[in-house]
């Protein structure tokens, strides 16, 4: 029995969907994306890039079980004190993707999670964000903090002027509601940039 770890990304794929010698070139174009680009494919994706719809359903379902993985338990309820523990969390979830999405942890008084909400999702340079869609989830469930997080489908982190910009924003709204925005992180292709840390919050 082979070692998975010794094996291509090529090689994984050909296991994963049983493609033999048959499906090797497919299984190539598709190490060719790299497996960042891979996690943000959905099914139908998969199948528009040639495989069937039970091996479509049946990669999708093992970069799943990648990203809980890297995720950790789903059932258990993270606590967030360090930008570093924050992206160990969203990075799986939410860096890969053809689209920006921008959400929110809604935490208590002790930085644990209560609820975590996509809250727009935009095209591939913008996400238009309102400050009551993203207050409307903290005051639902009686946050005392939030954390702000969106990826760039570009895969590079380093945020815009823009993400500043709404940055400052948000914070001001959450000082008039007493509900602290304890950071903001860009999410990219296995990295990420808080906001904290750079000096806008």
């Amino acid at each position: 029995m082979r070692d998975p770890a010794t094996l291509t990304t090529a090689a994984l794929l050909s296991d994963v969907l049983r493609a033999g010698e048959g499906g090797a070139s497919l299984c190539r174009e598709l190490s060719d994306l790299g497996v960042w680009r891979l996690a943000g494919q959905s099914p139908d994706d998969f199948e528009r890039m040639g495989l069937s719809p039970t091996r479509a359903s049946q990669l999708a379902a093992a970069l799943e079980l990648g990203r809980r993985v890297l995720a950790g338990d789903p059932d258990a309820r993270p606590t967030f004190s360090a930008p570093s523990e924050t992206a160990l969390y969203l990075l799986p979830r939410y860096s890969p993707g053809t689209v920006e999405r921008f959400g929110v942890l809604a935490l208590d008084v002790r930085r644990r999670l209560i609820r975590e909400q996509v809250v727009s999702v935009g095209c591939l340079t913008a996400s238009l964000v309102h400050p009551r869609e993203v207050f409307a989830v903290a005051i639902s469930c009686r946050a005392a903090a939030l954390v702000l997080f969106h990826n760039h489908p570009s895969g590079d982190p380093e945020p815009s002027h823009e993400d500043m910009a709404l940055t400052r924003r948000l914070s001001a709204a959450g000082s008039l509601l007493g509900i602290e925005v304890l950071d903001h992180l860009v999410l990219g292709a296995g990295r990420y940039v808080s906001l904290k840390e750079r000096g806008v919050l």
